[in-house]
């Protein structure tokens, strides 16, 4: 089986533990999350299944949005609820107006630094596990886009914001610079992602619920088409000499036909773009070589029914 998961990632499971799970559940080898999720958060997690596990980079690269919950007043050094208290602050004279504000200036291409306690890898380690053995360097910030921070509720001294990201943002990260610039510290309470794309929690799958789909043999029905992800890319029919060229991975050489010619004026506006058979299978994602001035297969998928 061939496909996308959407999972609703429970509370205390990490993305491994999921992608672990969903092996053992369908038996497919090859098995990935677009993603991850820490142990403490819930929400959309996409799993990627068979030749599914080749778009992982598309969706990794897609906007997220996520639902926060931030304590003010206590920071610690994991950012969030799980961490060792590191700084304690009064936030009783903060108001909405300072704390919109304060939520303003993170919005748009900004730079951050990612948590101690990350997957980020040093020297071949990840970072959390040098914390874990007591050891913090310094971290690179890095640039990351946040398209919207919308506060949904504030509870003293708890505030909730939905937060609209691209790829590479921690929000954990986000909770203790609020913190920072806010002057009282503050910590990631709880967290839950919303959206990974066209990946909506509003149609995720539990895990109880995938389970009695495997248990009772309809979970192939809970599987999302492999395209799911790159529908926002234009797509092509090709004929059948097209599909062998693009099989043998061969460029495609613009203007000796309809296809080429739709290619051709497709060129100057997008880099990627779906390619299908002429009875509807997708067949490659191809990409614009502008310097050669071609289309390359990128990724051809195979079908075993073909």
């Amino acid at each position: 089986m061939d496909g996308i998961l959407n999972i609703n990632k429970p509370q205390g499971e990490t993305s491994f533990s999921i992608v672990a799970k969903v092996k053992r559940l369908s038996g497919e080898r090859r098995v990935g999350h677009a993603g991850t999720l820490d142990p403490a958060a819930t929400g959309v997690l996409p799993i990627c299944l068979g030749q599914g596990t080749r778009v992982v980079e598309f969706l990794v690269d897609t906007t997220k949005v996520y639902r926060a919950q931030i304590e003010l007043g206590v920071a610690t050094d994991t950012y969030d609820a799980s961490g060792k208290i590191i700084q304690k602050g009064d936030p009783s004279g903060i108001g909405q107006a300072q704390l919109e504000s304060a939520l303003t200036s993170f919005c748009g291409l900004i730079q951050q630094t990612p948590p101690m306690y990350s997957a980020v890898k040093h020297h071949g380690k990840r970072l959390y596990q040098l914390a874990r053995a007591g050891i913090e360097i310094e971290r690179r910030s890095r640039l990351t886009r946040i398209h919207l921070v919308e506060l949904v509720d504030w509870q003293p001294p708890v505030v909730t914001i939905e937060v609209v990201c691209g790829k590479g943002t921690y929000i954990r990260s986000l909770a203790h610079d609020l913190g920072q610039a806010l002057g009282c510290g503050a910590n990631l309470k709880g967290l839950t992602r919303l959206r990974c794309g066209l990946f909506d929690i509003k149609d995720a799958v539990s895990i109880p619920q995938l389970e009695y789909a495997f248990r009772y043999g309809y979970w192939q029905h809970l599987v999302h088409p492999i395209d799911t992800v790159l529908l926002h890319w234009t797509a092509m029919i090709v004929s059948d000499d097209t599909e062998r060229t693009i099989k043998n991975g061969c460029p495609l050489v613009l203007g000796n036909g309809y296809f080429e010619q739709n290619l051709s004026a497709l060129s100057s506006l997008e880099s990627r773009c779906r390619a299908y058979t002429s009875d509807g299978c997708f067949l490659a994602v191809l990409r614009f070589n502008s310097e050669a001035g071609q289309w390359q297969p990128e990724k051809v998928f195979q079908h075993s029914y073909r």
